[in-house]
């Protein structure tokens, strides 16, 4: 038995009114994910308990069949596990964004801030700009580290993760950061580092050739997602499979690194909608060849709900269908029996930029246990169902064993 999990990664969402008032997903034709939706087990779950934020990584840990309230200690630190970075005990990592501020001539404190992610800067400027970084804070208390495009980490030896309110960045676009910076004691020196990063930052090279080109610059680092190393059990010790990531992202490779998965590095993934969609989907299916379970990880919906993008999310589910699942389908062929699951981690809704707690719609799909499903699937049929899995946590086990 083989086992395929593709997870649109924040593609539930609320009624659009750009989209007519329907959802990317009501909206969006996918006539592959339809036709295993006909003929697969509809539900709704909940990913995200009651009381935990719901981020990408408390949902991603659910539907991978991690507890996090045994599990999390911090989305930083599984963001670092990916970069390769040995936390020690008494280390905190914190995610660092490259983001962009309003150029004015305001206190950095009443600056607004117009873009979490700078333009979905290149990895390759944002490694020049965070080495600035380090080269001003670094070396000491304090070691910054490049990720992947905007996304980065700081490691603070010997801190605390008792800051206060370390809102993220795409929680407030466009909003004056005043009440959404810190005013814990113990956040204070790292409050101080971002307000130092503008002035390091705003007349970079990078940033003066972004401009010139009429991209944002990325002109300060924000400091968010805070925790200590992690303690996730390898994935075959708790389900008895060999298992695998593919993303592209730090965050989903890191809880793969963490639970000891295979972890793929595609060329040309990039978390958004220009990503390599074809080589993901091989990369899967290579993987699959040696473990009985992938996980297939696609951004680009989240991105586009963050950004207020109807249109680009409608494509981005689209393109997963058209481009991934065909793939998929034709790979999977060879095998006597599989199974697939596709589902959203969270919904990201359009109309907030942020993310949401509402129970997300799924799919469960039997080579040869086929059932009578929905003709299409969205937020809607799929609560039509009556079919709902409480525990997010819970589904791995039930996509495994039922």
């Amino acid at each position: 038995m083989k086992y395929v999990v593709v997870l649109y990664d924040g593609m539930a969402d609320y009624p659009v009114p750009a989209l007519g008032g329907k959802t990317p997903m009501m909206v969006a034709e996918k006539p592959n994910m339809d036709f295993l939706a006909q003929k697969s087990e509809v539900g709704l779950i909940r990913t995200v308990a009651p009381g935990l934020k719901p981020g990408s990584d408390v949902a991603n840990m659910s539907v991978m069949g991690f507890d996090p309230m045994e599990f999390y200690t911090g989305r930083s630190p599984l963001e670092a596990a990916s970069i390769g970075i040995d936390m020690k005990p008494d280390d905190v990592s914190l995610r660092t964004n490259l983001v962009t501020l309003s150029e004015d001539d305001l206190p950095y404190e009443q600056k607004t801030i117009e873009d979490y992610c700078a333009d979905d800067i290149s990895t390759e400027e944002a490694t020049e700009l965070i080495k600035a970084i380090q080269d001003a804070f670094g070396g000491g208390e304090f070691d910054f580290y490049p990720g992947v495009s905007y996304r980065h980490c700081l490691i603070w030896h010997g801190g605390t993760t008792e800051l206060g309110s370390m809102t993220p960045p795409h929680d407030i676009t466009g909003k004056v950061i005043t009440e959404y910076l810190s005013d814990c004691p113990a956040a204070q020196p790292l409050i101080e580092m971002m307000k130092k990063s503008y002035d390091i930052l705003k007349d970079h090279p990078v940033n003066v050739a972004r401009k010139k080109a009429g991209r944002r610059p990325a002109n300060s680092i924000w400091l968010w997602g805070e925790g200590k190393r992690p303690a996730l059990r390898p994935f075959k010790e708790i389900y008895g499979i060999d298992g695998a990531v593919v993303s592209a992202v730090d965050l989903i490779k890191g809880i793969g690194n963490c639970a000891k998965m295979e972890v793929a590095e595609v060329p040309g993934a990039t978390g958004y909608i220009d990503t390599n969609f074809e080589g993901k989907a091989n990369a899967a299916l290579d993987m699959l060849s040696r473990n009985d379970l992938v996980y297939i990880h696609f951004e680009a919906p989240d991105e586009c709900g963050h950004r207020n993008e109807p249109e680009n999310k409608v494509k981005a589910i689209e393109l997963i269908d058209s481009r991934v699942l065909p793939i998929l389908f034709e790979g999977l062929k060879k095998y006597d029996d599989y199974k697939i699951m596709i589902l959203p981690d969270h919904p990201t809704p359009i109309v907030t930029r942020t993310h949401a707690s509402d129970p997300v719609p799924y799919l469960i799909y039997h080579k040869n246990k086929e059932v009578k499903g929905v003709d299409t699937i969205n937020e809607k049929t799929a609560k039509e169902t009556g079919n709902y899995i409480d525990h997010g946590p819970d589904v791995m086990r039930h996509f495994l064993n039922d």
